[in-house]
C-alpha cells in the first residue's frame, strides 16, 4: 500500500470520475460498495507490477481503475446471485437498493471498464482484460452448477477459483508488462504471479468463512455453508469423515441443515479433520509459487512489496 499510494490516488480519481452518471442512483449504489473499505488488491497489483518493471508512464492508472470496475461489477452480481446480506462490513447493495438496480449498476461498471480499456488503445490489453472477464463469468456459472453438489472434487474446486478469482489477479498483473513493453517472458512471469496469488487468496477466503466472525470478515459468517458452496474445507472434511459425518454433510449441502447449530457442527467437523489447516497449507503452496514467479526480477522495493503481498494473502484473517 505504501509503495503504490501516490499512484493509487490517481487511480481512485479515475474510479470516482467514471462511476458518475446523470442517473443519480448509479453513483449512489456504486459508491456504496466502492467506498466500502475494500482492499483494492487488484488495482494495487497493476501498479506494483508496473513499478517492478520501472514503467514511468501513466497508462496503467486507467487500466487499474478498469480492473477495479470489473471486480466491483462481479461483487454486485455475486451478492444478488448469493442473496448476500453483508459486504465489507455493511449491508450488501442488493439489500439496500434491490436486486434489479444492483445487477444493472454492475452492468454499468462493466461497461465503464471496457470504455477505459478502449481509451488505452492496446488491442493486447483489451484481449487480456476482456478474456479475463469472460473467464470470471464462466467460473461463476461453474460454481453455481457445483453448488449443493456434495461430490464436487478438489480438482473442480481449483478450476472454479482459478476462473472466478485468479484470472483477474493474473490479468491485473500482466497488463502492466504490456504497457511497459517489457516482453512475453515478463508477461508470463507476472501472469503466473497473479494467478498463484489469486488462488492462494481465495483458498484463505474460503477458510475464513469457517474460521472468523462477521465483524472481522465483513460478511456473514457461514454464508458459504448456508449457500451449499463446495469449498475446500468442506470437500476435505467430507472426504475424511465417517459415515455419520458424511450423512450430515449431504443433508447440509443439500440445504436441509442450515441453522446456527448446524453451522457450529460443520465447523467442529472441519476442525476435527484439520481441513482448515490443510486449506491454508495449500494456500501457502500457491503463495510460494507466486513468490517464485517474481524471483527472477531484480531486487527492488516493488519486488519486496509483491512478495509481502503474497505472504499477507495467506496470513490474513479478514
Amino acid at each position: 500500500m505504501a509503495l503504490v499510494a501516490p499512484q493509487m490516488n490517481s487511480v481512485n480519481a479515475v474510479i470516482l470520475d467514471r462511476m458518475q452518471s446523470q442517473i443519480p442512483l448509479i453513483p449512489t449504489l456504486a459508491g456504496h460498495l466502492i467506498s466500502g473499505g475494500g482492499k483494492r488488491m487488484r488495482p494495487m497489483l497493476t501498479l506494483a507490477s508496473a513499478a517492478l518493471l520501472d514503467y514511468a508512464g501513466t497508462r496503467h492508472h486507467k487500466l487499474a481503475a478498469a480492473v477495479e470496475f470489473i471486480h466491483t461489477a462481479t461483487l454486485l452480481h455475486d451478492d444478488v446471485v448469493d442473496g448476500s446480506g453483508l459486504r465489507r462490513g455493511k449491508q450488501a447493495a442488493n439489500i439496500v437498493f434491490g436486486n434489479a438496480a444492483t445487477v444493472l449498476v454492475g452492468d454499468f461498471l462493466f461497461s465503464r471498464s471496457f470504455e477505459l480499456m478502449v481509451e488505452d488503445g492496446s488491442l493486447k490489453v483489451l484481449k487480456i482484460l476482456s478474456g479475463a472477464s469472460a473467464v470470471i463469468a464462466e467460473g461463476e456459472v461453474d460454481q453455481l452448477t457445483a453448488q449443493r453438489q456434495i461430490e464436487t472434487s478438489e480438482e473442480r474446486y481449483l478450476d472454479i477459483i482459478n476462473a472466478k478469482t485468479a484470472a483477474l489477479f493474473a490479468a491485473a498483473c500482466r497488463i502492466s508488462a504490456v504497457v511497459a513493453e517489457s516482453g512475453e517472458a515478463h508477461e508470463r512471469a507476472l501472469d503466473d504471479y497473479g494467478r498463484n496469488l489469486g488462488i492462494a487468496f481465495q483458498l484463505v477466503d474460503d477458510a475464513i468463512d469457517y474460521d472468523s466472525d462477521e465483524g472481522t470478515m465483513g460478511k456473514g459468517r457461514g454464508d458459504d455453508f448456508r449457500e451449499g458452496k463446495m469449498t475446500l474445507p468442506v470437500i476435505l472434511a467430507y472426504a475424511r469423515g465417517n459415515d455419520e459425518e458424511r450423512a450430515f454433510w449431504r443433508d447440509a449441502i443439500a440445504g436441509h441443515r442450515v441453522s446456527d447449530s448446524d453451522l457450529s457442527h460443520a465447523t467442529d467437523l472441519i476442525r476435527r479433520h484439520q481441513a482448515l489447516d490443510t486449506t491454508r497449507e495449500r494456500a501457502r503452496h500457491f503463495a510460494a509459487r507466486a513468490i517464485d514467479a517474481v524471483a527472477g526480477f531484480p531486487a527492488s522495493q516493488a519486488r519486496a512489496a509483491m512478495i509481502e503481498a503474497a505472504e499477507f494473502a495467506v496470513a490474513r484473517t479478514y
